[in-house]
């Protein structure tokens, strides 16, 4: 409680200014510090309304695009603490902040703390239609947060899941592609039966969502293939655990598809009616 009176005093002893202006310099390392300041200052709530309206997160998007490592992840952070205010997001936005999000996923480990920020800012930027608009236009885009939910912690699978059901679900027939082409259905089978509570139920809805056909039948044998998968990757010991039960699923999921080929093809050729050859195809053909 001290120390978030401490930083409150900070701000109100007028410590924003000159720290934007820090960030403004062609000092790299005043710079550095600066953005470290503003990252111990925005932990306080009190703090963020204030931090926003100083012209802070633009200089911070910089950062995170041109910044020395450390830079770049104290500057995520810092964002990801103002971003808590849903008022700051279209600023984020507004600053271009996805590609230097998506590079910065790209390149660190999926696992770390700093994937786990980024993934999470990512999933609250992707509310916003431009946000969407700017992953999908982003090379790899879609692919870095496919690869966060097969590598992740725990909890960036879990943001890297709703990131994708978020866009989805926004407009299933204009972002279904661009995700399912990145082979996301192997992890996402994965995380039925491995993730938290929620990654389950938006991996379970993302997947209902991907299907093609919109018919029950489709949802009940989609089930019934989740369910296989939960009994076997359960059943599967050692340290290729992971890796066995990907090659797997994503067998599984080959054979089903061409399973559900063949059913509407068979489908097609048993309802499809012989039509008769002159003058009954000309009389089908002007109805």
């Amino acid at each position: 409680m001290r120390k978030c009176r401490n930083k409150v005093k900070i701000v109100n002893a007028g410590a924003l200014n000159p720290l934007v202006g820090f960030l403004q310099t062609d000092n790299s390392t005043w710079r550095e510090y600066a953005t470290a300041a503003l990252l111990t200052l925005s932990a306080s709530a009190i703090n963020k309304p204030s931090i926003s309206s100083s012209g802070a997160i633009p200089l911070l998007v910089q950062i995170l695009k041109e910044g020395s490592l450390q830079a770049k992840i104290d500057a995520l952070m810092t964002l990801y603490n103002l971003s808590t205010q849903t008022e700051n997001l279209a600023s984020i936005l507004s600053a271009k902040a996805i590609p230097p999000l998506v590079d910065l996923l790209k390149n660190c480990k999926k696992s770390s703390k700093t994937a786990e920020k980024c993934s999470a800012l990512l999933e609250a930027l992707l509310g916003f239609e431009e946000g969407r608009t700017a992953l999908t236009a982003e090379e790899g885009g879609v692919l870095t947060v496919v690869e966060v939910l097969e590598n992740g912690s725990l909890l960036s699978r879990e943001h890297a899941v709703g990131a994708l059901l978020t866009m989805c679900e926004s407009d299933r027939s204009k972002y279904r592609e661009p995700i399912l082409k990145e082979g996301v259905i192997p992890g996402l089978l994965e995380l039925t039966v491995q993730g938290t509570s929620k990654s389950q139920s938006k991996a379970r809805t993302l997947l209902q969502l991907l299907r093609d056909s919109p018919y029950p039948r489709s949802e009940l044998h989609a089930d019934t293939i989740e369910n296989i998968v939960s009994n076997i990757v359960s059943q599967i010991d050692g340290e290729d655990r992971i890796v066995a039960a990907k090659k797997m699923l994503a067998d599984m999921v080959q054979v089903s598809m061409e399973q559900s080929l063949r059913h509407l093809k068979q489908r097609a050729l048993v309802c499809t009616p012989d039509l008769p050859l002159g003058k009954g195809a000309s009389e089908v053909s002007l109805k």
